[in-house]
This record gives C-alpha cells, sequence and structure tokens, in this order.
C-alpha cells in the first residue's frame, strides 16, 4: 500500500467504509471498518485529509479524528451525491465522498464543538415540546368542541377552555380523558418555559448571542440558535451567503441571458428561517401601530402583502447579522 493523502469516510452505525487515494488519485485501500476499530485504525495513518458528509455523527467523529492530527472536512450529502457514479452501496458512497472534498469549489460545513452541538440540543428539545404542546392543545380543542364547548384560538385561552370544561355538565366517561390532555398540556407547558429560561440564562454569558440581540427582532432564542448554527462566518463571503444558507434568497430560473426569479429557495436551515421570519412579523405588527412614514418597511407594506414583506425582512435580519458577526460590532440604528 502507498502513502495515502486522501481518505473518503462513509459514516453508519456499526461498519464504516473507507476508500483511501494517494497522491496521484489512484486507489490504495478499500475495507469496511467496525466502530470499536475507527480510533485505532486512522491512529496508525498518517496525517491526511478526510472527507465525511455531514450527518448524524460527523461533528464527533471530526472531532476525534482531528485530534489524531487528520484535517477533516464535512460535506453536506447534496454536493456529495453528483459524484455517485451508478447504484448506492457504502462503498460507492465513500469512494464519491473521496472524490467531492477534493474539488476546488465543494464548500464545507464548520466543525461544531460539543458546546454548540449541546447549545443546538436544547434548541430541538423546546421544538420537540412546542409541537406536542400544539398537539395536546388541537385535541383538546377538538374533543369539547364536540360538547359544544368552544374559546378563542391561542394557547393562553387553553386554561380558559378547560375551566369551561369543569363547569360544564360533561358524561364522567369524558371527564377522565380529559383530565389527562389537561396534565399533559400544563406538564408540557412547565418544560417549555424552563428550558425557555435555561437558553435565555446562557445568552447572558454568550457575546456573540448578547451581540445579535441588539437586531430589531432577534430576541434570545433567536440569537442562541445562530450563535449554536454559525461557528464561522468566514464561511460565507457575502451577507447575501448567509440569506441564502438560511433559504431566506428567490430561486433563480434564469437562461438564454434571461434573468428570472421565483419564490423563496427554502433550503438550509429551516429552524433559523422560521425564527428569523416570526421576528420580522412582530416588528410589522409593531410598526403598523406607529404612525405613517417615509422608512423603508413602512413603503413595503404600502406596496407588498405582508408575508411577503416578512420574507424581505427576515432576509435583511439575515445580512444584518453577518455583518454583525463578520466585524465583532453591535447594532447602531442610522440616524434620520
Amino acid at each position: 500500500m502507498g502513502e495515502i493523502t486522501t481518505i473518503g469516510l462513509d459514516l453508519a452505525k456499526s461498519v464504516f467504509q473507507v476508500h483511501a487515494v494517494g497522491a496521484d488519485g489512484k486507489t490504495e485501500l478499500r475495507r469496511q471498518v467496525r466502530r470499536a476499530q475507527m480510533l485505532a485504525f486512522f491512529g496508525t495513518l498518517a496525517p491526511c485529509l478526510i472527507g465525511m458528509e455531514a450527518c448524524a455523527g460527523a461533528h464527533y467523529w471530526a472531532r476525534e479524528l482531528t485530534g489524531l492530527g487528520h484535517d477533516v472536512r464535512l460535506m453536506p450529502p447534496s454536493y456529495v451525491k453528483p459524484y455517485v457514479k451508478r447504484g448506492k452501496t457504502d462503498a460507492i458512497d465513500a469512494e464519491a465522498i473521496c472524490e467531492a472534498v477534493t474539488r476546488p469549489t465543494m464548500r464545507f460545513v464548520p466543525v461544531k464543538t460539543e458546546d454548540q452541538q449541546a447549545a443546538l440540543m436544547t434548541h430541538r428539545v423546546r421544538d420537540f415540546l412546542v409541537r406536542q404542546l400544539t398537539q395536546v392543545t388541537n385535541a383538546i380543542r377538538a374533543h369539547l368542541g364536540e360538547f359544544g364547548i368552544v374559546a378563542p384560538k391561542g394557547v393562553h385561552n387553553v386554561e380558559r377552555l378547560l375551566a369551561m370544561a369543569e363547569d360544564a355538565a360533561l358524561p364522567e366517561s369524558a371527564r377522565q380523558p380529559m383530565q389527562v390532555l389537561a396534565e399533559q398540556f400544563r406538564d408540557t407547558r412547565r418544560r417549555i418555559d424552563a428550558i425557555t429560561a435555561d437558553i435565555k440564562a446562557r445568552t447572558q454569558t454568550d457575546t456573540v448571542a448578547r451581540r445579535l440581540q441588539t437586531i430589531p427582532g432577534i430576541g434570545p432564542i433567536t440569537s442562541s440558535a445562530i450563535a449554536a448554527s454559525v461557528p464561522d462566518v468566514a464561511n460565507f463571503k457575502a451577507a447575501r451567503d448567509l440569506a441564502a444558507w438560511i433559504g431566506l434568497t428567490p430561486k433563480p430560473h434564469s437562461s438564454g441571458g434571461k434573468e428570472r426569479l421565483g419564490k423563496i429557495t427554502k433550503m438550509g436551515n429551516r429552524y433559523i428561517r422560521r425564527l428569523l421570519y416570526l421576528g420580522a412579523l412582530a416588528q410589522i405588527t409593531a410598526r403598523s401601530r406607529k404612525p405613517a412614514g417615509e422608512d423603508w418597511l413602512w413603503k413595503m407594506l404600502q406596496r407588498k402583502p405582508v408575508k411577503l414583506v416578512a420574507i424581505a425582512l427576515a432576509a435583511r435580519m439575515a445580512r444584518t447579522v453577518w455583518a454583525l458577526l463578520k466585524t465583532g460590532e453591535s447594532y447602531r440604528v442610522m440616524p434620520g
């Protein structure tokens, strides 16, 4: 076996596929490695370039292999797919990864630290509980609606709805399952409040998150998610690149010199995109309560639908985030 310079590593739960090539591009090694053998196997190799798809466990293995002296780079799976020649096997995937990681135009995913992954895990658990709360709320409304008990929309009106159910003449056989739903609703809401309080407390000690909160429409939840998801803003050459990564830029359909722009791509980080959109809607609501003016937001609201303006404002917020991360400064309101 000659000197190995580049390795494509196809990750899995138990058995990993390795495809290694030399400086001349010739295949030097193809083999499977079990999880327990990973560190020992790569510890015997000279430092080389290792490519992996950014998936579950990728950041962990990137940190471990980097500690052994290797240059590890993560790539979005969608960017690796064009290099798959034919079929779908672990060996073919590893070969495609090995080829893709050497492309000069390839875009890579920054390796996250354990603290960043822990912060994102907190956000995902909170988002999961919010979805559960919505499901329980819908179930309560649907079941009580069968007995003619209704209340205005909104989570804050669920307690009012439950109080109405207590005073109503419900059958005894319906009260027990409704009590189960009521307890689950209250327990889930308490858990969400606890996780939200934890996120807010952590942002107080995070200088990046505190600076991002100076942007109108960005609060502790959004700033914490961005700080954990964008560890290195240098991966984005311009502000528009960050907005495109979030999925807030128009999708081009251009050919023959004619430029056509469609709806936003909705690619990239869906969670951050939703948070920015909700922050933009909050700004629009606050602006609509103020007198008419000549600012950009007011002019846009006079010409475009509210949701379209919210997307445009969210894209501006994403560009502002890039500027603050790039310069290390805080948001300043321009005079006039």
